[in-house]
This record gives structure tokens, sequence and C-alpha cells, in this order.
């Protein structure tokens, strides 16, 4: 199994460079196609009285929004040929209430999509926007890349957060291409519940699966010894020294849209290595 079509969407130009450079790098990996979705994006929100200079607003933002997708295809178009690898890059125009959409309409026909964190020192507002849009509307696994902590290579030493759920072994199946090539996986299992369907053999039918595709995982049983799950698992990952945490993807409906759940947000907040999760 491979990655065949890698995605990335890009808003602005300061945060753009980590998730277009991380893209070409596992183009050149895994001799996949790399897609850059340039969006320019109007401020403007439907249904809010401007006033009188309702029409002048909406079209200087619209201008404003054209020239931003402009500049991001060029930088886009740029950082891609300079790396020699398959590209294709597109810019439009989202309102800033509809990147869901947008997102969908493309992510939906990709392998893997490459984003920044959504928190940090360069916290874009539409950063937590765009990585909830992958995760819960496109259906593709969302690759999350630290700044500082791009995957340089495929990762030798994978952490995988196990339990039960349907999330967690979507990500574990769109990941494959990333396990079938790591040297270590390792299942980490937190306080397996003892009416667990897995309760004598915790992450025994997820090895197994695992490694009928070539995958050697190891479980690793871990107690509650921190405050939230998140934090022991950030702490595993870190003692294992994996390049890469694979998970599920957690959220809540409100107000109809899709936002990240609690577990899902703490480690998107703390976390210093890349992180794939699926929904």
């Amino acid at each position: 199994m491979s990655y065949k079509s890698l995605l990335t969407v890009i808003t602005d130009p300061e945060t753009a460079l980590v998730p277009l450079t991380q893209l070409t790098i596992l183009s050149s990996l895994f001799d996949a196609h790399a897609d850059a979705l340039c969006l320019g994006i109007d401020q403007t929100q439907l249904g809010i009285d401007y006033g009188a200079t309702n029409a002048t607003l909406w079209q200087e933002s619209l201008l404003q929004a054209r020239k931003d997708a402009k500049k991001l295809h060029e930088l886009a178009s740029t950082v891609l040929a300079r790396n020699e690898v398959n590209f294709g890059t597109l810019d439009e125009v989202s309102l800033i209430g509809d990147l869901a959409r947008a997102v969908a309409r493309h992510g939906r026909f990709t392998d893997l999509i490459v984003l920044n964190k959504p928190y940090g020192p360069q916290d874009i507002s539409e950063n937590e926007a765009l990585v909830e849009a992958g995760l819960f509307q496109s259906a593709a696994p969302v690759l999350v890349v630290p700044e500082d902590r791009l995957l340089q290579r495929v990762p030798r030493h994978i952490v995988i957060g196990w339990n039960e759920s349907a999330e967690a072994l979507t990500a574990i199946r769109k990941s494959l291409p990333f396990l079938q090539r790591a040297e270590s996986v390792h299942v980490a299992v937190i306080d397996p519940p003892r009416r667990s369907l897995e309760r004598s053999d915790p992450g025994g039918q997820l090895c197994q699966m695992l490694a009928r595709h070539g995958v050697s995982c190891e479980i690793d049983v871990l107690s509650q010894s921190l405050p939230h799950t998140s934090d022991v698992l950030l702490r595993h990952a870190e003692d294992k020294n994996a390049e890469l945490l694979v998970m599920g993807a957690y959220g809540h409906s409100r107000f109809r849209e899709a936002i990240l759940g609690g577990a899902t947000r703490n480690i998107l907040e703390q976390t210093d290595r890349p992180v794939l999760m699926a929904h």
C-alpha cells in the first residue's frame, strides 16, 4: 500500500511553507502526486448586516481574497517546482464560514491531507477550521505537522493510540503506508476496561491484523498515571522516541458543525511531533 495523492490547503503565506515542504518530502518518499489548494479567505459573513457599506465591504473583501489566493498560488508553485515533484496547484476564494465545503470538495479525492498544527506560536484562525474540515468532512486522514518537527523520512518508530473505537481503527488502516515501512510500531492501550471485548488480550486482534499486513508491532498496556489520556499517550510517544503518533479523531456536533473533542484538541495543542488522525 502507498499514498499516491497528497493534498495541502494553505490560507496564509506566513504558515504555508511548513505544509508545502512536508508535502514535497512525502511526495518524493511515496512517489506521489502533490496538490496544493490555495484559498483566499473572504472574511465577510452571510447574514450579517453591515449597513450602508454592505456592497462596498463585500466587494473589497472579495477582491482582497482573490489577490491573496493568487499570491498563495505563486508561492506554492515556486516551492513545489523547486523540489521537482509531480504537482498541481489551484487557487480559489472561500467565505470564512464555508471553508469546510471547500476542503471537503477536494479532500475526498486524496489519500492524505497535510496541514499545519492548528495551535501554536503562529496560530492562524483558519488552521483549526481546516483540520476540522479535513477530519470530519473529507473522509481523508490528516497529517498534522508541527513547525519544527517535519517528517524528513518515513518514520522508523510509530506509536498508535488504541481504544477499540471505529475512529482509531480507521486511522490505523489509513496509516498503513507508514506502518508497513516502520521499524517498530507500539500499540498503546491505556487502562483497558474490564468489560472490554479485548479484556483478555488487549490489542491482540489489532496486532494480528497488522502482522498480516507485514507490520511488526508490540502492545504496551499503560495505566492512567497522568490527568488526561492525551498526556499519557504523548509521554509514551516521547519514551519510545516515536516520530509519528497515529490515533482516531473525535468531535461532537454544535449548530450542525463538527468541532474537535477534548482529547483530540489536547493532543493537537500539546504535541511536538507529527500526528496522523482520521475520523
